[in-house]
């Protein structure tokens, strides 16, 4: 079981994500809202503006404040191009 960082030391496991996707679209809001009224949303962002909406094959909706693109890369196995908590502390 593979694991990848969503930030601030929160793990997803990665053969269960579906999709990471950004939060700005009306029909993800929906997901958002719907995840929220079932109780299967899990907000990992620790008050910071979500950037990242991942979907996972179980029903849960997860919100983080890395960029959707960082959340890939990990997946992948890249290196992140400097995008990290530290960052995130300035907003």
């Amino acid at each position: 079981m593979r694991l990848v960082n969503i930030g601030f030391g929160n793990m997803v496991s990665v053969g269960r994500i579906i999709a990471v996707v950004s939060p700005d679209s009306a029909p993800i809001k929906r997901i958002i809202s719907d995840a929220r009224d079932r109780g299967v949303l899990i907000d990992a962002t620790y008050g910071r503006r979500t950037r990242a909406v991942i979907v996972c094959d179980s029903g849960h909706v997860i919100l983080s404040a890395i960029q959707p693109e960082t959340v890939s890369g990990r997946m992948a196995g890249k290196p992140d191009r400097g995008e990290d908590e530290e960052d995130l502390e300035d907003e």
